[in-house]
């Protein structure tokens, strides 16, 4: 089957946090992380025959849904699930917070990657948790963990790790070996473990694969939470489901608390979205991934050829992270939106010289966004 992914999508009056924030005949918005693609036809069929049936009462998780997750995940990844070790949610983000919550005291610290989503940061700030960057280093083309210098970012207060698995905003796709040792330093000094994986599905390197950290060893497993979704991967998110492994019961417990009171649980559309996407969606995702990396191919080329500019090896998500400490410019972010394209100030990411570039929309309008930059170096 083939799927139209360059027709270009009107979002106008669609309540789009993207394309309403700016005048839409000034600015291109490339800039929150959801795609300007429809999502794809099974999902919206079932959403169509779900709406048809005119009753939207109370719900509950469809029989077998944890089953069908672990299925999935095997599928996927081959990374053995009980089921019974699956906690709906309704968002990676509320997954975020209620861990930084439950899984530190006032006094207790919290390691974070650097750059990182902005919500891994603001998710201890609002626990008012203090917190240590852990400053990724460029190697390779690609961002990593400084692993030499984690032995130093850590005391006897540090009692959580987050983590992010491909890298937002940076991309990587953490290999086996760099997992490992990752999460064996964390199971050394007796820390737990967040993982933000909701870019799973979206690998685009060809000689790279997923690998949940989780998925590494059991005693990995058992001091991780792993936070995963279909929303960004199949372009929902504002149905919105997501779902957290935990092996260690006692981690499931933690990430229960709130959950159904003052945590609103996941709508019956958004189940409705996440099985057809689970039972019939693979065909499209793969046709995504081949447009996605076209779009890549086509910001790495063009960018490393603009002085001042960079950007790294792309290996999962749609989202490019660009170097423009070299453009003698102030504020890059607002040089490029005061020429009409809005992406993602790198302050969000405590990088004041970077901006981030969602390209996961249509070629024509990648090709708009690059004419831009280049127009104003």
């Amino acid at each position: 089957m083939e799927f139209d992914f360059d027709t270009l999508t009107n979002r106008l009056n669609t309540d789009s946090i993207r394309w309403d924030s700016f005048d839409s005949e000034k600015v291109l918005p490339l800039w929150v992380a959801d795609m300007d693609f429809q999502s794809p036809p099974c999902v919206i069929n079932a959403l169509s025959k779900r709406v048809q049936e005119g009753i939207y009462g109370y719900t509950h998780s469809p029989n077998h849904f944890n089953q069908s997750i672990a299925q999935y995940l095997f599928e996927q990844y081959h990374w053995k699930v009980d089921p019974d070790w699956v906690v709906i949610l309704p968002s990676v983000v509320s997954g975020l917070y209620t861990v930084v919550k439950q899984l530190t005291s006032g006094d207790e610290e919290v390691l974070i990657p650097s750059p990182v989503y902005h919500h891994l940061r603001l998710a201890c700030s609002s626990a008012n948790r203090p917190f240590q960057e852990m400053r990724l280093e460029l190697k390779n083309g690609r961002w990593v963990l400084p692993s030499n210098e984690l032995p130093n970012l850590i005391t006897n207060k540090t009692k959580l790790a987050l983590f992010c698995n491909p890298q937002n905003p940076g991309s990587t796709v953490f290999t086996r070996d760099e997992l490992q040792e990752f999460g064996d330093f964390c199971v050394q000094h007796n820390l737990w473990i967040c993982s933000d994986e909701i870019h799973a599905g979206l690998v685009l390197d060809e000689n790279k694969k997923h690998i949940p950290l989780a998925s590494i060893s059991k005693e990995i497993s058992e001091n991780t939470i792993t936070l995963m979704s279909l929303n960004k991967t199949f372009n929902f998110p504002g149905i919105g489901l997501a779902w957290a492994i935990a092996e260690n019961p006692t981690l499931r417990k933690a990430i229960q608390i709130d959950l159904h009171q003052t945590i609103a649980p996941p709508s019956l559309l958004a189940y409705t979205a996440t099985i057809a996407a689970i039972k019939e969606g693979e065909p499209w995702r793969q046709a995504l991934i081949q447009y996605l990396r076209a779009n890549r191919d086509s910001i790495y080329e063009k960018i490393n050829s603009i002085s001042g500019l960079s950007v790294c090896k792309m290996e999962g998500s749609y989202l490019a992270w660009i170097d423009c400490r070299n453009l003698q410019h102030q504020n890059p972010y607002q040089l490029f939106l005061d020429a009409g394209l809005a992406t993602s100030p790198g302050s969000q990411f405590n990088q004041e010289k970077f901006i981030r570039l969602n390209f996961g929309t249509q070629k024509s309008r990648v090709d708009q966004a690059l004419h831009i930059i280049e127009s104003c170096t």
